[in-house]
């Protein structure tokens, strides 16, 4: 397998080489003050609500409330690894 690289081919990005812009910190903080829980919580609340779309023969709306759920999840990701390593 070929890697396309830019520059250097050995070269990553150093911590601290470029910096995030000022939309990013602002939807960082707001966001890690959201518990972690809730994204938990929205995703369980998805699956149940996917699950009742499916048992009331709504199966299309049961597919597309249930597509949320790994959005969520990984909102919810994103939102941990922010809080436990910073963003810059």
């Amino acid at each position: 397998m070929t890697h396309a690289t830019l520059g250097s081919p050995s070269r990553g990005v150093a911590a601290g080489e470029h910096k995030e812009g000022t939309i990013t910190k602002t939807i960082e903080h707001y966001t890690s003050m959201v518990p972690s829980g809730t994204y938990l919580t929205l995703a369980v609340g998805s699956i149940g609500l996917a699950a009742a779309m499916k048992l009331m023969g709504r199966d299309k709306d049961a597919q597309f409330i249930g597509h949320w759920v790994p959005t969520i999840l990984i909102l919810g990701l994103y939102n941990k690894l922010v809080k436990l390593e910073g963003s810059d």
